[in-house]
């Protein structure tokens, strides 16, 4: 047996060669990235995480296998970070009207770029201690206007995220104001009758409470969608688009505005 001054100096040794190869790991994920924004290729598409599943079979007989699989999910992890660092030095602020996508959308950015994810009305439910339909019916909806307020601005020193925000939150010129400070604007639509297929079943939306029908959403959408669009960086409908195919065409106009904005 080697004496243990021997092996911790090749303990150190693997670890030095380790971080040189996540060094370059990570940078080629950043070259990637790159790659692909500059050839308008798609974004998402990204095998490595099958390829990783190869890499890991041929070690699936060695007495770590759970351990590599673990070590494996956090560098696949940190590379989708690395990526999305190269896309956005911004956060990204999701708008649009209740049952338009925002938190489905929300999640599935996390996932694929590995993102913090931050809801604003979750943020007031913890905050308050209630539900937003006890909120509005024990404190009014202008107290509820105030949390929300309140909540976006602690967001201000939030990177890397993509903020879902509730339905009305842009009414008020002040939480525009202060998203624009640390977020691009990504409004979200769809058409009425998408929207009350999506949120029919819900008992959440004290707003549509004993109004759950088209006509009302469309009423209340149009009061609304000055607001939306005043607020708005870029806007994308989500009606019969898979979460994928919105998800691409969002990230894709958010590297056009970017550049736009270097002119």
């Amino acid at each position: 047996m080697r004496e243990l001054k021997e092996i911790n100096r090749d303990l150190e040794l693997s670890n030095q060669n380790m971080l040189e190869l996540l060094h370059q790991h990570l940078s080629l994920k950043a070259e990637a990235m790159e790659a692909k924004k500059e050839g308008r290729l798609p974004i998402l598409e990204d095998q490595s995480k099958m390829d990783g599943e190869k890499r890991i079979t041929g070690l699936k007989d060695s007495p770590y296998e759970e351990e590599l699989q673990e070590i494996l999910h956090t560098i696949e992890t940190a590379g989708k970070r690395v990526g999305s660092k190269c896309l956005f030095d911004f956060n990204i602020a999701l708008i649009g009207f209740m049952g338009a996508g925002k938190s489905t959308i929300s999640r599935y950015l996390k996932d694929k770029l590995a993102m913090e994810e931050v809801d604003v009305d979750a943020m007031i439910v913890k905050d308050q201690n209630m539900a937003i339909k006890d909120i509005f019916a024990e404190h009014g909806e202008e107290y509820f206007r105030k949390c929300e307020s309140e909540a976006i601005i602690r967001l201000k020193d939030c990177r890397q995220s993509v903020i879902s925000c509730g339905g009305g939150a842009v009414i008020r010129e002040e939480n525009v104001t202060n998203l624009k400070k640390i977020s691009r604007i990504v409004l979200l639509t769809a058409a009425p009758e998408t929207i009350l297929s999506r949120v029919k079943t819900s008992d959440e939306r004290p707003i549509l409470n004993g109004n759950m029908n088209v006509e009302f959403i469309k009423e209340l959408m149009a009061e609304r969608a000055d607001y939306y669009r005043k607020a708005a960086d870029i806007i994308i409908e989500t009606d019969h688009k898979t979460m994928n195919q919105i998800c691409e065409e969002l990230i894709q106009a958010l590297i056009l505005l970017k550049e736009q904005e270097k002119k």
